[in-house]
């Protein structure tokens, strides 16, 4: 119960206060009741709480009824939760503790933007649907957006990027900071508390011209509220820190200098974080070292440079750059195990036999020297028979990681990792062609090595019982959706394909087995895919429930420092342990694990943004051709095709198929037509028209070859064959 101090904040009272009265629901509270739960004994600070309630009676959020009793809009029937705008314009919103989410239709949406927690009011709803209606903005999610500014009866607007945002934000114009129709730029919210109002926006930073690529990139960026540079003082910072590499600083490591080390990256990789050394050992056993970046030697605990590394939480990849983590000095340089060249490291140092069985293990600060920089395609020539420096090192450790790969997926660990699409970009950053990056045995060698030293880091954790199993960093993966599974199952079933769990296998041995029967088919993409969406995704966390997906008890993240927050969260707890330290304190990593994983979807959210972006770049020239594609989404508003040819994806809104009125079966997953009983599948292979690209919004409208109808894009303004902007009602 809050007791309050003669100077209390009066925002904070005014919350108090206002969860009071909810809390007493339709019956209401009096003030007398408020004053005793909110512990004010002394009769003369009251005069406090009766400000804060005449500040709440004047805002409307509560009203005065019977015998001086206050009741909170919405009372017993209201509730909080944060909405999520779909493509619609309807919203869910997310009430904690496991209820349904409850529907909020467009029209009662009222000032609420995607991701603000609201109070909604529930009023029924359709079947088992439960809908609302939002009476209230608690907290905005974020009060700065990025867009492009257009004139509009004068007036300078803004157009969110972000699809979910759908209402323009009026700039007044002595709040415009000269920016230009045309222009890319970030506003700041002002105060908007009436639906009827055009939100008003003031602009904070202008990037630059709409369409350049640069630009584009950073409204990326900015849109997804990641960095777009590191602050000064960072950077300052990461300039003082020294080498580290002294004699007083090798003799406290283990020397592992002179034994055969290699590092396998992309061939344009400049943050070495990982290395494997490999040796036979006198008793015919392989010594197989994973060394990693010791970055936590350079970065201090609540110095400036952890702070801004902590708060980024990771590294952002786009199309065309990544957005380091750390400063460039630490990242490419000091923290970077380029060859020839003696670095710190924290290691994972392994004995195990030809059959990959583990004998003994060591982990430690190391120092060490990788003699030889592979890029993929290097190690995979070597694999696939070629001559090559270390050849006798790289053909040890795949034959090694073949075996632990096949012993993981014997396990019930997953094998659904898809292909990466990769753009060819012109000097200006223009897409000139799109491919896929596939994924070969070269690659697996390296992650096989990255997974087993995650999870012994984890177990060896799990195992020092002293007073408990110490609070640690922990990647975990829950079990999928069994809604989603039966979709899996039954998307299988109309390629003439089984999801079938027999008598001594779990639903991984299943999964594995319909992508080993689909794979080399034209539907494996889509089903795979579909099998990726029923996952869980894997987040952070300081409770430790296992990794479904890999199929591992103990797992963690342990081998990319440079990039990711956790792993170097991780590096200073095995300090910390192997030096016999007593237990972290689990809520401030708790803390950490929830931040990390929102920042790993938001920097996940924005690279897929920077996709889609380059994809409706290169369609843009290509309005008006035909493509072979095949239904890779199916939604309430329309079906998403994946262009076979370049794997770009785009949308035929259903009001736009001819013929017939479709709607979507959400417990068959099927398109159908109301009269016709036309159906569209998940796989189905269509060729579609390139009607209209929305560079604003970055979505591709198709249409069905042949078959004339009107198309639309998503999005105020539609950018056209031409390049032209048409202002317009969405």
């Amino acid at each position: 119960m809050p007791k309050y101090r003669p100077d209390p904040s009066p925002a904070k009272l005014s919350q108090d206060v206002l969860a009071a009265i909810r809390q007493a629901g339709h019956a209401g509270i009096t003030s007398q009741q408020l004053a005793l739960k909110l512990g004010f004994k002394d009769k003369g600070l009251r005069y406090l709480l009766f400000d804060a309630i005449d500040l709440l009676l004047d805002e409307g959020r509560i009203q005065s009824g019977k015998k001086g009793r206050y009741t909170a809009e919405g009372g017993k029937d209201s509730v909080e939760g944060q909405i999520d705008i779909i493509a619609s314009g309807a919203g869910y919103v997310r009430v904690e503790g496991g209820a349904e989410d409850i529907f909020i239709h467009g029209r009662n949406i009222g000032t609420a933007l995607h991701g603000d927690r609201v109070l909604v009011k529930v009023m029924g709803g359709r079947g088992t649907r439960a809908e609302g209606k939002v009476l209230e903005v608690l907290t905005r999610r974020r009060t700065e957006f990025v867009g492009t500014i257009h004139k509009q009866q004068g007036r300078l607007i803004l157009v969110a990027d972000d699809q979910r945002v759908k209402q323009p934000f009026f700039i007044p114009p002595h709040e415009g900071l000269n920016a230009q129709e045309g222009d890319k730029a970030i506003i700041a919210l002002g105060e908007w508390k009436d639906s009827r109002d055009t939100p008003r926006g003031r602009v904070v930073r202008v990037l630059g011209r709409a369409g350049e690529h640069h630009v584009e990139m950073h409204a990326i960026l900015a849109e997804f509220g990641l960095p777009l540079e590191f602050p000064e003082s960072v950077q300052l910072a990461s300039e003082r820190i020294g080498n580290g590499v002294t004699p007083e600083e090798i003799t406290k490591r283990r020397d592992v200098r002179a034994i055969p080390t290699i590092t396998i990256d992309p061939d344009d990789a400049k943050d070495l974080d990982d290395a494997l050394s490999v040796r036979r050992l006198d008793n015919g056993h392989w010594e197989i070292g994973v060394h990693i970046a010791d970055v936590s030697h350079y970065v201090t605990p609540r110095s400036v440079v952890d702070m801004e590394a902590a708060n980024r939480a990771t590294s952002v990849y786009l199309v065309d750059r990544v957005v380091p983590m750390l400063p460039e000095k630490l990242s490419n340089d000091l923290c970077s195990l380029n060859p020839n060249t003696d670095k710190l490291s924290f290691s994972a140092i392994f004995e195990m036999d030809d059959k990959a069985s583990m004998k003994a293990e060591w982990f430690g600060r190391t120092v060490m020297r990788s003699q030889r920089r592979f890029a993929y395609a290097e190690a995979q020539a070597i694999i696939d028979g070629s001559e090559g420096d270390f050849k006798d090192e790289v053909l040890t450790l795949h034959r090694l990681a073949q075996v632990m790969r096949k012993e993981r997926v014997d396990n019930g660990a997953l094998e659904i990792g898809g292909n990466e699409v990769k753009f060819k970009l012109d000097e200006k950053g223009a897409p000139i062609g799109v491919y896929e990056k596939v994924m070969g045995p070269a690659n697996w060698l390296i992650e096989e090595f990255m997974l087993l030293a995650n999870k012994r880091v984890a177990a060896w954790v799990n195992k020092q019982r002293k007073g408990g199993v110490p609070p640690f960093v922990y990647r975990v993966h829950d079990l999928p959706d069994p809604e989603k599974v039966e979709q899996l199952r039954a998307l299988a079933k109309s390629f003439g394909h089984s999801l079938t769990v027999s008598k001594d296998e779990d639903l991984p041995h299943a999964i594995n087995r319909l992508l080993h029967d689909v794979r080399g088919t034209e539907e494996e993409n889509i089903i795979k895919q579909v099998a990726i969406r029923s996952m869980a995704k894997a987040v952070y966390s300081t409770e430790n429930i296992g990794h479904y997906g890999l199929a591992f008890e103990h797992y963690t993240h342990f081998t990319s420092p440079i990039r990711r927050y956790p792993d170097l969260l991780v590096h200073r707890a095995m300090a910390h342990y192997l030096a016999g330290g007593g237990h972290l304190d689990r809520d401030a990593l708790d803390v950490s694990c929830k931040h990390s994983s929102r920042m790993e979807k938001q920097a996940a959210d924005a690279e897929r943004a920077s996709i889609r972006y380059k994809q409706a770049e290169y369609l843009l020239a290509r309005i008006g051709q035909s493509f072979e594609g095949i239904i890779s989404g199916l939604t309430n508003w329309g079906i998403y095709v994946e262009l076979r040819e370049n794997k770009c994806e785009g949308m035929i809104g259903l009001r736009e198929l001819p013929g017939d009125v479709f709607r979507f079966d959400q417990e068959r997953y099927v398109v159908v037509g109301h009269r016709t009983g036309r159906r569209f599948r998940l796989g189905d292979e269509l060729t579609v028209t390139i009607k209209a690209v929305d560079m604003d919004r970055r979505t591709v409208a198709f249409a069905l070859h042949g078959e004339r109808g009107p198309v639309t894009t998503s999005g105020k303004f539609e950018r056209r064959a031409s390049g032209k902007k048409k202002p317009g009602r969405r």
